[in-house]
């Protein structure tokens, strides 16, 4: 499970589109929030539906306003691609030159080169490609 210090603690009604939230376990971004009127017995509900973060799965929650949800702690690092395979890139942090390999999904295929700098998502002991500077 995750490491304590990955998981913080933030009300529902703070969530935004765009902010990470974790839904069934696994880290998403949030892409759309509805919210119910509150009823003569219960409080408002918040329906948030989010994108995981490593499958692209669209995922949903649905809590009372009032409620807690888990937030993934996200840390973004720059690095560098140095080679790319059919489905993999080849990557190397530009803080520490560690050298490793991701998955291409399908909204960078096609856009990596060698020699370009990249935005890098870790959380959870796992990393994601999160954009592409152009060139």
């Amino acid at each position: 499970m995750a490491e304590e210090g990955e998981i913080q603690h933030k009300s529902m009604k703070e969530m935004r589109i765009g902010s990470y939230i974790m839904i069934d376990g696994i880290p998403c971004r949030v892409v759309d929030i509805e919210t119910s009127a509150p009823g003569k017995h219960g409080s408002a509900k918040m329906r948030i539906t989010g994108l995981g973060v490593f499958d692209g799965q669209k995922k949903s929650l649905i809590k009372p306003s009032s409620a807690d949800a888990d937030v993934p702690t996200i840390k973004k690092k720059k690095a560098q691609v140095v080679s790319v395979a059919d489905n993999t890139v080849q990557l190397m942090d530009s803080e520490t030159y560690e050298v490793y390999e991701l998955p291409i999904t399908d909204e960078f295929r096609g856009k990596l080169n060698p020699g370009q700098e990249v935005e890098v998502m870790e959380t959870l002991g796992r990393k994601a490609l999160l954009r592409v500077w152009q060139q």
